[in-house]
């Protein structure tokens, strides 16, 4: 049998690149993943048919730090932007999105939006003095714009109340009030789903391949025509918009604001939920979220020893797996693949 020409031979190897590449940046590869998506979805579709009250809150507080979580991912995992400041955009969002429909009378689908582009707008001009600044530096500016952000609320009381608080109304949908909490769980789900895809289409978009490199060397990608202004602050604006999101949605679903609710201790949350689930990716934050939001509600009886218990699930996750639960999750689809039969 006659040896495959040179050129045949380096068809067959960039076909076999194509495919490699194409699955990596697939959104849902092989039949198993389209089974488990199905699976979820359709799982999370009719869980109020057997979830109680609580248990579908604590589902929408997942749903919306997923929101966060995935926001904060984009600029700190792929564009390699540290941020502890995100509580100060989610709360921009939340007290937004709860001024419009409590004092306005905004439906939702107006409100909610609205939060989140107040809060875009906010994170573009923190990204703009954040252009000269990296690593520890950049860390202090933006946690100082979170807490500055939550002292303006405190002590701005004709617009948040203050310590008193804010009441927001049950979010509406044009004539229908979504005042159950199966009703507000599915306006969650909706907003989470649809934010969460566009997040997956951003990563393999240019936006996404740009703000990677920036991650990987700012030298580099300038080099390559990367705009380092430009998607530099447009990481800081879509991350800022993705927390507003999430704020407007704690809005509607809590019906009340509290200055107390956006310390700097939430935005260390934030952080520790796309650690611990694994940043530079989308699926990892949505894992992180989901254990770090799903802990503290369900082991609120020992609420004494739940900072210790909060703590050590952190610790133990980053000392077996310094990438997070979905980097394991990699390693263990490795080992099974590597098997002979």
């Amino acid at each position: 049998m006659p040896a495959p020409s040179s050129g045949r031979v380096s068809v067959m190897a960039g076909q076999a690149l194509v495919r490699r590449y194409e699955r990596e940046f697939a959104l849902v590869y092989g039949s198993f993943g389209w089974v488990a998506t199905v699976a979820l979805g359709t799982g999370l579709v009719l869980a109020p048919l057997w979830l109680g009250g609580y248990f579908l809150y604590v589902a929408s507080l997942i749903g919306i730090n997923v929101v966060v979580v995935v926001g904060l991912d984009l600029l700190v995992g792929f564009a390699g932007q540290i941020s502890l400041g995100q509580a100060g955009f989610v709360a921009i969002g939340a007290y937004a999105t709860g001024l419009l429909s409590a004092r306005a009378g905004a439906p939702s689908w107006v409100a909610l939006p609205a939060g989140a582009l107040l809060a875009g707008v906010a994170g573009w001009l923190v990204g703009l003095p954040a252009l000269r600044l990296k690593g520890p530096y950049l860390a202090i500016a933006t946690m100082g714009f979170g807490i500055a952000v939550q002292q303006v609320l405190i002590n701005w009381e004709l617009v948040s109340g203050g310590r008193t608080g804010l009441m927001v109304p049950a979010p509406r949908l044009g004539p229908w009030s979504l005042a159950s909490d199966a009703a507000r769980y599915y306006l969650v789900l909706a907003a989470a789903s649809a934010l969460v895809l566009a997040a997956y289409n951003i990563r393999r978009s240019y936006v996404g391949r740009a703000w990677m490199a920036l991650r990987d060397s700012d030298l580099a990608a300038q080099t390559n025509g990367v705009d380092l202004t430009r998607y530099k602050t447009l990481a800081f604006a879509v991350s800022a918009a993705y927390a507003g999101a999430g704020g407007g949605l704690m809005s509607l679903v809590l019906g009340y604001l509290e200055p107390n609710l956006f310390s700097f201790l939430e935005s260390i949350y934030y952080l520790a939920m796309a650690v611990v689930g694994g940043l530079g990716t989308v699926s990892g934050p949505i894992v992180g979220a989901a254990l770090l939001t799903a802990l503290p509600q369900l082991a609120s009886r020992t609420r004494e020893y739940l900072p210790v218990v909060y703590g050590a699930v952190v610790l133990a996750v980053m000392a077996i797996e310094p990438w997070g639960l979905y980097g394991r999750w990699l390693r263990i689809k490795r080992y099974f693949k590597s098997w002979p039969l």
